[in-house]
């Protein structure tokens, strides 16, 4: 009786952990509508990744206090601001976006004196795009859909 019982309790204690390291997670629903539903919200950069010609990550640089870059999304709106402590370069930008496949498209209306000087050149940016709950990355391709670079970036609202 005894080793019966002290057989059903290690059993017991496998199954609790098992169920506890893979309990069951809901899939991330990733459709366009759902996407951008849950993309409104305050996302912040956390890593900046660069690319090589054959698209894998030459340099990665973590985000600081002292280059922060924050991003708000509303059902139709974007608004980012980016603080680089080191340069008194002002760098904001405002407009609209889309979502589209596996695209993010802002186009921007104004900006800062320095982005100015970009959305006059052209005012559409699009990246490739990917997101899951609390995460996104848009990556900036070339014209023959390599990878350039990439900012990441967690939600925090």
């Amino acid at each position: 009786m005894k080793t019966k019982l002290t057989l059903f309790m290690v059993l017991f204690i496998i199954l609790v952990a098992f169920t506890a390291v893979n309990g069951e997670k809901e899939p991330y629903d990733n459709s366009i509508e759902n996407t951008k539903k849950n993309f409104k919200g305050t996302w912040e950069r956390v890593s900046y990744y660069n690319y090589d010609e054959n698209g894998k990550v030459t340099d990665s640089f973590s985000s600081s206090s002292a280059n922060r870059h924050i991003k708000i999304y509303t059902d139709s709106k974007v608004m980012w601001c980016r603080n680089v402590a080191s340069d008194s370069t002002e760098w904001f930008g405002y407009g609209t976006y889309n979502i589209h496949d596996d695209l993010l498209s802002e186009t921007l209306e104004y900006g800062s004196k320095t982005m100015t000087a970009f959305i006059s050149q052209n005012p559409e940016f699009v990246f490739k795009f990917t997101i899951s709950k609390d995460k996104y990355s848009q990556i900036q391709i070339d014209e023959e859909g390599h990878p350039i670079f990439a900012e990441n970036y967690i939600r925090l609202e």
